[in-house]
């Protein structure tokens, strides 16, 4: 399903595009530039509060555009590890989840802690993979680059309004959807995110992960920016991803791994290899020893994330000490690994789960309110 809003955000326009509207109407071109200032760096939430503009030309944007598209419907932070979770809507009334993930360094507090942010590209997702939330309803819609650079300026919202720098260290396109499946709008986003006169955010601190598209990877190697990327991996052979990544049947491991390997040669970087250990699916030495070969060959870092567990779903994960056997095949052979942590498990913060709790009980409440 398309969705056209009756009035594009401003968050989609690039400086060029929205000067030449504003030249359209007679207006200077330099215009562009202080509306967007306000937009990114002085995170305006009014038409109103852009002082500097006259107010025709405030009545003009208003009737205009949508300054922000995606409004905030729900925040949850876990008590656990301070990871926060943005429940979105759009104009259609969809859900999206936006999340803030902290990493406390030691001997500073947790207002300064590094944090990454964690955005959706899709309504849902079409890649079927057996152990996600996110694709558990199917693909809704795909996100316009506007309402994927709304998700980090709620970010900047919550986290400082008033700050003229971006108010975190990382920007990881890891939630809903998949990334190379909306590539275009994906792109124009986070050109905008990156440009001086958007938030001016470097590519090298992106990183845009996918399920495995091999032509979406060959045709981001060849973007100007410099963004990194990231691979859910999930099985080290083609046996067991099949199980749980229907994407694999169409791009099987002897396509993707070249993919993902000139990807990395033309941009000098190292990619990262996610792998979400699930008992008695993909958790075994063996394939810890066929990931090893991988990221070897790959010279790759490994994420291994522990499954947070989904309802409905029958996946489980497995114990510590079988999760640090997986890792220590990894570390033998010096290759460069992290066993993340279980973050925010108790604001249901894997991807699509608030958003399904949230459309279930919208739903039940329809219902019960028409009976």
């Amino acid at each position: 399903m398309n969705y056209t809003p009756s009035k594009p955000p401003i968050t989609g326009e690039t400086l060029e595009s929205l000067a030449a509207r504003l030249r359209e109407r007679g207006e200077a071109a330099f215009r562009a530039r202080q509306i967007m200032e306000w937009v990114y760096k002085k995170r305006a939430r009014s038409w109103d509060a852009m002082s500097n503009l006259s107010k025709p030309l405030r009545a003009w944007l208003d009737e205009s555009f949508e300054l922000m598209p995606a409004s905030l419907v729900l925040g949850r932070q876990s008590t656990a590890d301070v990871t926060d979770k943005l429940l979105l809507e759009l104009g259609d009334g969809a859900l999206i989840e936006t999340v803030i993930i902290r990493a406390p360094q030691d001997g500073v507090g947790v207002e300064h802690s590094r944090k990454t942010v964690c955005v959706s590209t899709q309504v849902g997702c079409a890649m079927g993979c057996g152990f996600c939330a996110s694709g558990l309803a199917g693909l809704r819609r795909d996100l316009s680059a506007g309402e994927i650079v709304a998700q980090v300026l709620q970010v900047c919202w919550r986290e400082d309004a008033r700050a003229a720098a971006a108010a975190f260290d990382n920007i990881v396109v890891m939630g809903m959807g998949e990334p190379l499946a909306n590539y275009d709008a994906l792109v124009r986003a986070l050109s905008i995110v990156n440009a001086e006169w958007g938030l001016g955010f470097g590519a090298r601190r992106v990183t845009i992960s996918t399920s495995g598209i091999v032509p979406g990877i060959l045709r981001l190697a060849g973007e100007p920016l410099g963004f990194r990327l990231a691979v859910s991996l999930h099985g080290a052979t083609d046996e067991v991803r099949e199980k749980i990544m229907p994407v694999n049947k169409a791009w099987p491991l002897a396509k993707l791994l070249p993919a993902v390997r000139a990807f990395s040669e033309k941009h000098g970087r190292m990619v990262s290899l996610e792998f979400v250990l699930i008992e008695d699916v993909n958790d075994s030495l063996e394939q810890a020893g066929k990931l090893r070969d991988i990221a070897l060959d790959l010279h790759a870092h490994v994420n291994l994330i522990p499954y947070n567990a989904v309802e409905g779903l029958p996946w489980k994960r497995p114990s510590g000490n079988r999760q640090e056997r997986f890792a220590d095949v990894l570390r033998g052979a010096r290759v460069s690994v992290t066993l993340r942590r279980e973050k925010g498990g108790d604001i249901d913060a894997a991807c699509g789960q608030l958003r399904l709790k949230t459309e279930k009980e919208r739903e039940k409440a329809a219902s019960d309110a028409s009976v």
